[in-house]
């Protein structure tokens, strides 16, 4: 498989944002920061006190066309905690996101593959069924997620986003 850097953490330039539960009412707490070891490092504490729940960050981009693409490859240390990656075909604040979610492993890095084929359109963490599938061919913006009911504190390391394609493509 080939394998090319689609975000690079030592970026200045690259300014991620957080978005919690607070945007409507709730009290988590997050915080996405870039470490001296080039990592993200996306942290905080979910609380699902006055109907919240969520944690998110993501980074806003130029449209990059990644049709010649089959998916993401993440290499991430969690806390064994269930995280989504958001892709969006825009750069507003809110609308349509396409998401895919993953387990991470105490303590532990690993390698993750998330096919474009299997990320799912959603709005505000609902199901969106009679939505197209994602167009890969304007991605604007990408992000993650913590939610579904998983209180308490949350810790996501990502050493690396890509996009890969198999070989000979």
């Amino acid at each position: 498989m080939t394998h090319l850097t689609m975000i690079d953490f030592n970026d200045p330039g690259a300014r991620w944002r957080v978005i919690n539960d607070s945007v409507m009412g709730g009290v988590s707490q997050g915080s996405a920061e870039t470490t001296p070891q080039g990592t993200l490092l996306f942290r905080g504490h979910v609380s699902l006190e006055n109907s919240g729940g969520f944690s998110s960050c993501r980074l806003s981009f130029d449209p990059v066309d990644m049709t010649d693409f089959e998916g993401i490859a993440l290499r991430v240390r969690g806390d064994g905690k269930r995280y989504g990656l958001s892709i969006r075909t825009h750069d507003q604040f809110d609308g349509i996101n396409h998401r895919m979610r993953f387990r991470t492993q105490l303590g532990e890095w690993t390698e993750i593959r998330l096919p474009f084929s299997e990320f799912r359109p959603e709005f505000r963490g609902r199901a969106l069924p009679h939505v197209p599938a994602l167009d890969t061919g304007v991605i604007q913006s990408i992000g993650f997620i913590i939610s579904e009911g998983q209180e308490g504190p949350f810790l996501l390391e990502v050493d690396r986003i890509e996009v890969y394609r198999r070989a000979g493509d």
